[in-house]
């Protein structure tokens, strides 16, 4: 009997010797390469230093997690290739996320572009380029303790009440007043004329001023809050795309052979575009918390031609945006 015990444990050892080691995909490692050339290409135009923030990614593939990029990878990973860890999937195949998945630096933890909301290629590159800023917010110095000095988590100490917290998204004069800040936000960005530009920015701070007055102090924060990490992330998604056009960034010859390929000057042309056309369609009693998206995308818009320099106090202003919006005499 032991040396049948012994015949098994052997047996077992050189099957799991001889399992093969998954691998990323041809088409994965082509887009992840291209990420991070691109990053390396446009980065520190957009928000200085950038370059200098750990990018860490795990790319979530249906039965695989593949990590590069990481100075420590888990034990549980499994080293396939060079700088490139694997075990099997433990998160959502479809996910868009950036948070510290085993200890800092922060994870872009992202799914192939079929299974997310980018769907393609190209999209799905800017789509990292979004989640990379949020390893950004991340590596700024206190920003944890900033954040958990809010005091919105309730008890909940998975983090998921940045999705769950109880806004007031579907009460009628917030949901109201939402949709005229919404219009006149839109009206102010499709202003040519710099004196009805002004007057309509005058407009829409006061009215800004008042949609907040509404909400109770926590929930004045927590959507502050989102749109300063949420919105200016998807602002910096869209200013990728535009950097990469101006900059004429060409692609590898391999980014450009895949067959979901767009080229980079078509989706950077339309990438703002895209953005405020959501923006027209954002009802917050039906979208909640996704309208922070393009609103905040759309805030960063006009920051940009109000204060130009803005993002040069961004970091500094930590969670909030809403000293940009304050109505000087």
């Amino acid at each position: 009997m032991r040396n049948l015990l012994l015949l098994l444990l052997f047996a077992v050892s050189v099957v799991a010797q001889e399992t093969p080691a998954p691998q990323l995909p041809a088409q994965d490692a082509i887009r992840i390469k291209e990420f991070y050339r691109l990053a390396s290409a446009i980065q520190d135009g957009i928000w200085p230093s950038w370059s200098k923030v750990p990018a860490p990614l795990m790319l979530v593939t249906s039965e695989t997690e593949f990590l590069t990029h990481h100075p420590a990878p888990p034990k549980d990973m499994r080293k396939v290739g060079e700088d490139v860890y694997a075990r099997p999937r433990q998160f959502p195949s479809n996910f868009q996320a950036t948070f510290p998945a085993f200890g800092p630096p922060a994870v872009m933890v992202v799914g192939e572009p079929a299974n997310t909301a980018s769907k393609t290629s190209t999209p799905w590159l800017f789509m990292v380029m979004h989640e990379h800023f949020h390893q950004l917010q991340w590596a700024q110095p206190g920003y944890l303790e900033k954040v958990n000095g809010l005091d919105l988590s309730r008890g909940d100490t998975s983090g998921m009440w940045m999705l769950n917290f109880p806004f007031p998204y579907e009460k009628p004069e917030v949901a109201r007043g939402f949709s005229q800040l919404r219009d006149l936000l839109l009206r102010a960005l499709n202003e040519p004329e710099d004196a009805s530009f002004s007057k309509l920015v005058k407009e829409y701070m006061e009215q800004r001023k008042k949609f907040f007055a509404q909400l109770s102090a926590d929930e004045h924060q927590y959507f502050s809050f989102q749109l300063w990490q949420e919105g200016i992330a998807r602002y910096t998604e869209v200013k990728a795309a535009e950097a990469a056009q101006l900059a004429q960034y060409h692609p590898s010859e391999e980014f450009a052979a895949l067959p979901d390929f767009e080229s980079f000057a078509s989706y950077g042309a339309r990438a703002r575009s895209s953005t405020l056309s959501e923006l027209k369609q954002a009802d917050l009693a039906t979208w909640k918390r996704t309208v922070v998206y393009s609103f905040g995308a759309a805030e960063g818009f006009l920051l940009d031609r109000v204060h130009p320099k803005w993002k040069d106090a961004y970091f500094q202003r930590m969670l909030s945006t809403d000293s940009y919006f304050e109505i000087t005499k």
